[in-house]
């Protein structure tokens, strides 16, 4: 399955997208089309973790003062099915494997 998790509003997706041949994934906008239960415990069954999934750079992340509180991964599993922003972005999977984020790093290492 080669699938990508992404946002159209954010600019660093799509310039990601554009630079990606992405005819043989399936492109699944998070905002107009929420992650379901499943999907994320697909990404966990992969990653074997819901922290690596989720995002710190969320404007909600400093609104709902999460950084004084010690979450666990059921906590980020909650907030990522609660709020879309919190699924850290982009989410790339293909046969090589599971690529989270956008750093420079992981996006060089897509095939």
């Amino acid at each position: 399955m080669k699938k990508i998790y992404y946002l159209k509003t954010c600019d660093t997706c799509r310039k990601i997208l554009k630079e990606m041949d992405t005819t043989n994934y399936t492109l699944q906008e998070i905002k107009t089309e929420p992650i379901t239960v499943q999907q994320l415990d697909e990404l966990y069954s992969l990653t074997k973790s819901y922290e690596v999934l989720f995002s710190r750079r969320a404007k909600k992340y400093t609104q709902m003062d999460l950084k004084s509180q010690k979450l666990t991964e059921k906590d980020y599993k909650q907030l990522i099915l609660d709020e879309y922003t919190f699924l850290k972005r982009p989410v790339i999977i293909n046969e090589t494997g599971v690529y989270v984020g956008n750093s420079k790093n992981n996006i060089a290492n897509i095939d």
